[in-house]
């Protein structure tokens, strides 16, 4: 028997929002869409600039043991991807927001504008780095992804999938609105939760391609260093879809609304 106090919505103890009209153009009218699209540029830039400075600084070292190696960069990652989400909330990355247009639960015109102030923001970040690390970013790859020597495409096409599932599911799991009303400790936590997730993803991937996950960051690097491996543009999508879509057919099997 639910306590007095909570809202029982087919004996449940949390409602679900109702979905976003798939072109909501009230948004356009909102001061809070420009704000979001202001911290999602400023957010996405920031993550660029480090990341990518990260990655430099480690290739510039030549002696063993100098550099901070592939565990360091995974922290950065992980870091970065934490940080802003404390500091601001924010996707910063397109695959995450494409995720939440799958489900419904952002609009095209927010979503789209989202991934446009992710991109912009991706490209100056790295040419941020690229004004302030110029000899080592032009003769040690600018950061730009490649697939490693030894596996094939189909190979790398598999685990940029696989790691966006993982990222993209985390970020769908912590933020789950069950756990806010049953008083779990999971949404404060959130951003740690989708910080770690990033950091287990590189540290697994990055011997393969470097680790993408995240067409922003992928994007961003490809034009100021101009490389062209779309692979790390479109597996990400997959995977961000696809994660979206088991999540919800999760909720739903415990739980969720089946209206939605």
């Amino acid at each position: 028997m639910p306590e007095a106090g909570l809202t029982n919505h087919h004996g449940r103890d949390y409602v679900d929002p109702p979905l976003v009209p798939f072109l909501d153009m009230a948004d356009l009218k909102l001061p809070s869409f420009y704000r979001a699209l202001v911290a999602e540029f400023t957010a996405t830039l920031l993550f660029l600039y480090i990341t990518v400075a990260t990655i430099i600084g480690n290739k510039k070292q030549t002696a063993p043991c100098e550099g901070v190696g592939p565990l360091g960069i995974a922290w950065a990652f992980g870091g970065m991807t934490a940080l802003p989400e404390y500091l601001a909330g924010g996707h910063i990355n397109p695959a995450v927001t494409l995720g939440f247009l799958t489900v419904k639960k952002e609009s095209l015109i927010r979503a789209v504008s989202y991934m446009i102030a992710q991109c912009s923001g991706a490209i100056c970040g790295v040419r941020l780095v690229k004004a302030f690390m110029k000899p080592w970013y032009n003769s040690l790859g600018g950061g730009a992804k490649l697939v490693a020597p030894g596996y094939g495409i189909g190979v790398a096409l598999f685990a940029e999938i696989i790691g966006t599932f993982v990222l993209v599911y985390t970020v769908f799991s912590a933020n789950d609105l069950k756990r806010s009303a049953r008083g779990s400790h999971v949404p404060v936590l959130a951003p740690l939760a989708i910080g770690f997730a990033v950091f287990m993803v590189h540290w697994a991937i990055i011997p393969i391609t470097g680790t993408g996950i995240n067409p922003a960051r992928s994007f961003g690097a490809a034009v100021i260093y101009n490389n062209r491996e779309w692979i790390f543009l479109y597996a990400p999508f997959m995977g961000a879809a696809g994660a979206a879509l088991y999540h919800q057919l999760v909720h739903k099997a415990h739980g969720g609304n089946p209206a939605n």
